[in-house]
C-alpha cells in the first residue's frame, strides 16, 4: 500500500504538471478566460491531492497500513479522476453537463481527507 500510493502520488503530480503545462501554452490562446480558470482549478487540485496521496503513503510506513487509510487513498485519486478530470473536458469542450460530475469528485475528496483524519484522531501514540 505504501509504494502504491507514493508511486501514483507522484504519477499524478507528473500528469498535474503536465496538463497544466498544456493548458498553459496550448490552450490560452484556444479557449476563454473563463474556462482557463476551470482548468487551472482543476490542475490546482489535481496536485493537492496527488501530493496527499503521497503523504498518505508515507503515513502508512509509519503508523502501519489501515483500512482507513487504503480508503483515503483510493477516494482522493477516484476525485482527482472526477474533480480535475470533468473540468479539464468541461474547459476545453464547453460541454456544461460534465458540471455536474465535479460535486463528485469533491465528495469523494472530502470523504477522503475525514478518512485520514479519522485514522489519525484513533491513533493511540
Amino acid at each position: 500500500m505504501q509504494r502504491r500510493f507514493v508511486a501514483w502520488g507522484a504519477v499524478l503530480a507528473m500528469l498535474s504538471v503536465g496538463i497544466g503545462a498544456f493548458g498553459a501554452h496550448m490552450l490560452k490562446p484556444v479557449i476563454s478566460e473563463d474556462y482557463l480558470k476551470v482548468y487551472e482549478t482543476g490542475v490546482q487540485y489535481h496536485m493537492i491531492h496527488a501530493l496527499a496521496l503521497i503523504l498518505i503513503g508515507i503515513t502508512a510506513g509509519q503508523w502501519g497500513e489501515s483500512a482507513r487509510l487504503r480508503w483515503a487513498g483510493r477516494l482522493l485519486g477516484l476525485g482527482i479522476i472526477l474533480f480535475s478530470g470533468s473540468l479539464y473536458i468541461l474547459s476545453i469542450t464547453g460541454i456544461k453537463i460534465l458540471g455536474a460530475i465535479t460535486p463528485l469528485g469533491g465528495v469523494c475528496f472530502i470523504a477522503g481527507w475525514i478518512f485520514f483524519a479519522a485514522e489519525a484522531f484513533s491513533r493511540k501514540d
